[in-house]
């Protein structure tokens, strides 16, 4: 703040004051006594008999005012309020700030001391890191994956045992720690519509699936010259590069005829930002073992309703 804006605060804010200040003291006066038969009044009547009377505040509640105004003044002393005149006690919000996250970091670090020198395999059998990492991936995941983890289109489901990119403790680590970013080109100009109905219809076959239009025998080729780089050649995608897999149920974008129509046609981008700057490393593992532990948890619930079904 420049220093004539300063002045000028710091007069209007005084003057202000003042005026206050003068306006009561002015009002301490008593008026409205009776002289004869004459009482001051402000001139409105009511009910045709009802006058207001012009009289002084009560002194209590003056005297209020006046602490108020005491108090303020004490305050405008003390704490920054009058441009860049910074308070005799030399406070400011971001000092506050400062020390308040400097305990708040202490606390934090005491609680997770216990899982400093802990691997994320053993961060993921522990309830207690794993219900820290779950507080930590409602503050920095959910908005994109969900408070439930299950994902949303474009962003993938953390509560399944399929991985874009692996899925072990190492491979997890590294996607929240570093990030990733996924590309898949859009073939449209080079297959032209007629090929993509083509590469539709056999991406579709892969899942067991059928559509009306395209031929998935001219689809297998092109898939094999076009797509089996990323995506293999029996379409089981590879972790390396984070291309799906093609075989399964799972569709990151979305499952629908026209979604997959889409991501063959005009391509698909999307990015994972890193995280180990901004959480450390500590914070990073144990985001890593709650997610993993939500990977193992679907997997058993899939492995035990697998056995249930062939047992009976």
């Amino acid at each position: 703040m420049s220093s004539g804006w300063t002045v000028f605060i710091t007069v209007f804010t005084l003057a202000n004051i003042a005026g206050v200040t003068w306006l009561l003291w002015w009002m301490r006066r008593r008026r409205g006594e009776p002289t004869g038969a004459e009482v001051e009044t402000t001139g409105h009547v009511w009910d045709d008999d009802l006058r207001e009377l012009n009289n002084p505040l009560p002194r209590w509640w003056l005297g209020l005012f006046l602490i108020t105004v005491i108090f303020g003044l004490v305050y405008l002393a003390l704490y920054p309020g009058l441009g860049n005149f910074g308070g005799l006690l030399g406070w400011s919000q971001i000092d506050q700030y400062r020390r308040q996250s400097e305990q708040a970091e202490a606390v934090i670090a005491r609680t997770l001391a216990p899982f400093e020198s802990r691997s994320v395999t053993e961060l993921v059998e522990d309830p207690a890191a794993r219900h820290i990492g779950r507080k930590l991936y409602l503050n920095n995941c959910a908005t994109c994956h969900g408070s439930d983890a299950r994902g949303a289109p474009g962003f993938p489901n953390l509560a399944d045992d399929d991985w874009l990119w692996g899925g072990t403790p190492e491979i997890v680590y590294e996607t929240i720690a570093n990030g990733r970013t996924g590309v898949m080109m859009g073939w449209r100009q080079v297959l032209g519509d007629s090929g993509v109905e083509d590469v539709l219809a056999y991406v579709l076959s892969l899942s067991g699936r059928k559509v009306p239009a395209g031929d998935p025998a001219l689809g297998a080729r092109k898939f094999q010259e076009l797509c089996a780089a990323c995506h293999g050649q029996d379409g089981r995608g590879n972790p390396q590069l984070g291309a799906p897999n093609l075989t399964d149920d799972v569709w990151l974008h979305g499952g629908s005829v026209a979604a997959i129509r889409k991501t063959i046609a005009d391509g698909r981008q999307g990015e994972m930002p890193a995280h180990l700057e901004r959480l450390g490393e500590l914070r990073v593992k144990l985001l890593a073992a709650y997610v993993l532990g939500l990977g193992t948890e679907a997997g058993a619930e899939a492995r035990t309703a697998a056995h249930v079904g062939t047992s009976r």
